[in-house]
């Protein structure tokens, strides 16, 4: 039992009024997560479909009247997000050693033909990355399933592990970028 003395401190229409305040609060936030929500994961799964229409152009490019066509409907690394987790076919690729902090190497083809998606080869295996749109300017590739992201702006790159979050290769630098960095150290002045 509760003393009346301690009920009669309670100002029952004032503390209606805020719990009413803060379901009411409750529920539009909840209504603002669900109606977000959908076009986040929207925003995501926009590149699928480009993706699949890439699938419905590979078998063309078996039958054998279209053979001479092939090479300009699809190139090395145009395949389809299914094929992300495979070993990409390698044939007219042009390749960029990198040389990256505490000793690490790795290799990043591409095809003239094809901007839109790198292969890189790390720890002895080659994965094939597709671009992702940036607001900077910088270079971005991304494989979601087994989960690399390379990128690149001009003084060096960086690979990373997005599903455990952590940084696998920094400071990489190809012939091109080591050059122009000692260059650039050559030619600042020395006090």
């Amino acid at each position: 039992m509760v003393p009346a003395t301690v009920l009669s401190h309670f100002n029952y229409p004032a503390l209606m009024i805020t719990m009413k305040k803060y379901l009411t609060a409750l529920t539009l936030l909840g209504a603002l997560f669900a109606t977000a929500m959908p076009q986040a994961y929207a925003q995501t799964t926009d590149a699928a479909p480009a993706k699949k229409t890439v699938k419905k152009k590979a078998p063309a490019k078996k039958a054998a009247p279209k053979a001479a066509a092939a090479p300009a409907e699809k190139m090395a690394f145009s395949s389809d997000a299914e094929d992300d987790e495979f070993e990409p076919d390698m044939g007219g690729t042009k390749s960029a050693e990198f040389d990256c902090e505490l000793g690490n190497k790795l290799t990043i083809y591409k095809n003239d033909a094809d901007d839109k998606h790198i292969a890189i080869r790390w720890n002895k295996r080659i994965n094939r990355l597709t671009r992702v749109s940036t607001t900077t300017g910088a270079n971005r590739f991304e494989n979601r399933k087994v989960g690399l992201v390379w990128i690149g702006i001009p003084a060096k790159g960086i690979l990373l592990d997005s599903k455990k979050g952590q940084q696998l290769a920094n400071e990489c630098k190809n012939v091109e970028q080591t050059n122009a960095a000692g260059a650039a150290a050559a030619a600042a002045p020395k006090s």
